[in-house]
């Protein structure tokens, strides 16, 4: 049986159904606060997106060049690239396949044939730079209205719900 978590859409703390123009109450608090989680991923991850969108790049693009970046003149392997992003993408292969065509990573076999090491290219290196002072004034821009102890415990809260979501999918498996 679900109850219904009821609330009172015209307060302030339930903005997010303002926002997605829902009638009915959230299933639960925990409800409430899983879509707002994920609305608030998705405002970012958007204007993120747009930020960059006069590079060429998408997000997950300028993750890869970032890690590559932070790599140094090694490089990485294809998979240890994957594990590392933000996004969760299965497809690094053709992510990886664009920045190739752009001329911003290039690919070698690694000392073991079977690995492919990536590196990035001096011309990604060059778009990096032109972006890191733009991103770095959005982000500040972003968390503005946090103080420095809101943005440590929002880093806080949000590890540990990648903890529990993260312990969850295990006990799934």
């Amino acid at each position: 049986m679900i109850h219904c978590y009821t609330n009172d859409m015209s307060s302030e703390s339930h903005a997010l159904a303002r926002e997605i123009r829902q009638t009915r109450p959230f299933q639960s608090l925990a409800h409430e606060a899983v879509l707002s989680l994920i609305r608030t991923a998705a405002v970012v991850q958007h204007w993120f997106g747009e930020q960059l969108a006069a590079s060429g790049l998408t997000p997950t693009q300028y993750n890869i060049l970032r890690i590559l970046r932070g790599a140094g003149e090694g490089g990485l392997p294809t998979l240890a690239i994957r594990d590392r992003l933000l996004d969760l993408s299965p497809g690094i292969t053709r992510l990886l396949d664009r920045l190739v065509a752009d001329g911003l990573v290039a690919r070698r076999r690694g000392a073991d044939r079977r690995q492919v090491v990536c590196q990035i290219t001096p011309a990604g290196k060059r778009l990096l730079a032109r972006l890191d002072a733009p991103v770095h004034a959005g982000h500040q821009a972003t968390m503005a209205r946090l103080t420095a102890a809101q943005q440590r415990t929002l880093i806080q809260h949000l590890e540990v719900i990648r903890d529990a979501v993260t312990a969850t999918a295990g006990q799934a498996s």
